[in-house]
């Protein structure tokens, strides 16, 4: 399966939008997984300079993600055709226009999915692999647990599919592949990696969670999104119990995920997964590799 994604270890870094910067895409890379790159607080030239950024770090391959519902996905694609790069994934849409233009160039395109439904849809465009990624995971999520996605979604297509939400360690990789997948994405566990450009006080917040710290706001807007209770989250849920409407909804969380990323841990959105109840520190990205791969 590594020649799938060209890497030493059947391991996706998980996008962490705003997140994965060039240093964090490179430490896991090196590491032998496939670093991604977040596009999401990105232009085309912050884009450019990002990926220049990743080969100062790492001659190993990586991946740029697209997350669909940004704006400027028109903007970003071209260069990426202009300037290819090994992988890249997709999330939160359909990569229908621009599939055939990206494997025209070499390039791997990956999609992550939350249904059988969508699987289907994305193996009949001729994507290279699957990402089934179950609501356990941080961040936008579907409706679906990793344990059933990927069973499912492995029946369903014939193509290579990676099991996201909830994996941490080695035991994790076991599960999943013994639910046919061929290997894994992870986000939480990087959330608390030396390398990750997040404040202090979100990896702490991070590390601090139990089983049971996350919640999930957003669902009113039809944009569910996993992350850490606090504050802001006790807010959203308030207002959305009286009636807010969306536009009050959007003001309270549209931008949170920058503060959370620069310490406004009560005012700020801490994406994070489920499994976050086992981060029990920070450590190297080569140490989290290791712990899923050892």
């Amino acid at each position: 399966m590594t020649t799938i994604l060209g890497t030493r270890l059947p391991l996706i870094q998980g996008a962490l939008a705003g997140i994965s910067q060039a240093c964090l895409v490179g430490a896991v890379a090196n590491a032998g997984g496939l670093g991604v790159l977040t596009t999401s607080d990105k232009n085309v030239s912050s884009l450019a300079k990002a990926i220049d950024g990743v080969h100062t770090y790492t001659d190993e391959p990586f991946a740029v993600n697209l997350m669909l519902q940004q704006d400027n996905i028109a903007e970003l694609v071209p260069y990426l055709i202009d300037h290819p790069v090994p992988v890249v994934t997709t999330s939160a849409g359909t990569p229908k226009r621009f599939v055939k233009e990206l494997r025209a160039v070499g390039t791997k395109v990956i999609a992550v999915i939350p249904s059988v439904k969508v699987a289907k849809k994305m193996a009949a465009l001729g994507v290279d692999a699957l990402v089934a990624e179950g609501m356990e995971s941080g961040g936008h999520i579907g409706t679906q647990t990793t344990m059933s996605l990927v069973r499912q979604v492995t029946a369903a297509v014939d193509l290579p599919v990676f099991a996201a939400g909830g994996i941490i360690d080695a035991a994790g990789v076991k599960a999943a592949q013994a639910l046919g997948a061929v290997g894994v994405q992870v986000g939480t566990a990087f959330l608390a990696a030396h390398e990750t450009p997040i404040s202090a006080a979100y990896k702490a917040a991070v590390v601090a969670a139990t089983d049971t710290s996350t919640v999930v706001t957003g669902r009113a807007l039809g944009d569910a999104v996993r992350c850490l209770k606090n504050p802001l989250t006790d807010q959203y849920f308030v207002a959305e119990s009286l009636g807010a409407s969306n536009i009050e909804l959007h003001a309270l969380l549209d931008g949170s995920l920058a503060k959370a990323i620069a310490g406004d841990v009560a005012h700020g959105t801490l994406m994070a997964g489920q499994i976050a109840g086992m981060v029990n520190g920070t450590a190297p990205a080569q140490t989290i590799v290791d712990r899923l791969f050892p």
